[in-house]
């Protein structure tokens, strides 16, 4: 699936974005939390499929996984 994910200096700044294109994975996030349907994404962005969606999303969980999350200081 990480075959279908790019992150490319010379492409939006080096945003992760779906191979091939110029969208970001945080935008097809950012939809699908907001309640948009894989369908209504789909409309939206024709050139994508359903498997770069899965794709977002497998990169979405391993960034998650490889990422070191401190808890601010309560106090």
């Amino acid at each position: 699936m990480f075959d279908r994910i790019e992150i490319n200096p010379r492409r939006c700044g080096g945003t992760p974005v779906v191979k091939g294109t110029r969208i970001p994975v945080a935008v097809i996030i950012e939809q699908l939390a907001a309640g948009e349907s894989w369908e209504s994404v789909l409309e939206g962005y024709p050139e994508l499929t359903r498997d770069d969606i899965r794709a977002v999303l497998f990169f979405a969980k391993a960034s998650i996984e490889h990422t070191e999350i401190i808890p601010a200081d309560a106090g």
